[in-house]
């Protein structure tokens, strides 16, 4: 078991055996405040109790899950690590009545572990997935400044915009930013007013220079599609 500590609340983070590459895992996570009494109840945020977000040491693997609430704090979900290696997982919550909070832990899979990469700026900020090609621009590079992320959704053989985009938690799209070394979990926060596509606008800002990897998750004809780029911050 591990414990993770953040704004007041800990969460342990506990598997029912060995965690092995490749195999489900059936992960439970039990939410505490200071005092270490069960925090009973949550605000949904982005239309779930929980998101929990599950990357690899070079942010190369990405997952964004909804662990169920049981009772008296506790949550539980079943997820697969692909090999093995060091993976971080970041409990995304809001306690009744609170802000948001983040608490986030490593932990080990065992397993054949692959060839990490040093995360590097894309030199083009285009990139297709599932038939979509994505284009993202920001206002700006520099950190602690706001900065606003604009996601261009278009069809990747007509080069048509999208138009008919469905919501996805509630909102145009969701936005996961993490630092180089994970340390930093950026929030992000769509801008009002946004609707169908093509362009999806978030809000941000970056506490310090370095590589981000910036994963976009957008729903269309029933199915979410996820999008990353690596960028670098001044």
């Amino acid at each position: 078991m591990h414990s993770a500590a953040g704004d007041n609340y800990k969460v342990d983070f506990s598997f029912n055996g060995p965690v092995r590459a490749a195999e489900n895992a059936e992960l439970t996570l039990e939410v505490t405040d200071s005092e270490g009494n069960p925090v009973q109840d949550f605000d949904i945020s982005h239309e779930k109790l929980m998101h929990l977000i599950v990357v690899n040491e070079d942010l190369s693997f990405f997952e964004h899950i909804h662990p169920d609430y049981e009772e008296n704090g506790r949550f539980t979900v079943t997820t697969e690590f692909p090999y093995g290696g060091r993976y971080k997982l970041f409990a995304d919550f809001v306690p009744k009545g609170q802000g948001g909070m983040t608490v986030s832990d490593w932990m080990e899979a065992d397993g054949e572990v692959a060839e990490l990469q040093p995360l590097m700026a894309d030199e083009s900020l285009i990139a297709e997935v599932d038939g979509k090609e994505v284009e993202l621009t920001l206002s700006n590079t520099l950190s602690n400044e706001e900065v606003i992320l604009t996601f261009d959704i278009r069809d990747a053989a007509t080069k048509q915009g999208i138009q008919d985009l469905e919501p996805y938690l509630g909102a145009i799209g969701h936005v996961v930013i993490l630092s180089e070394d994970a340390e930093h979990y950026l929030h992000v926060h769509p801008l009002d007013g946004q609707d169908t596509g093509p362009k999806a606008e978030f809000v941000t800002s970056f506490p310090e220079s370095g590589v981000y990897k910036i994963w976009g998750q957008f729903q269309h004809n029933g199915e979410v599609f996820t999008v990353s780029f690596a960028v670098e911050v001044q």
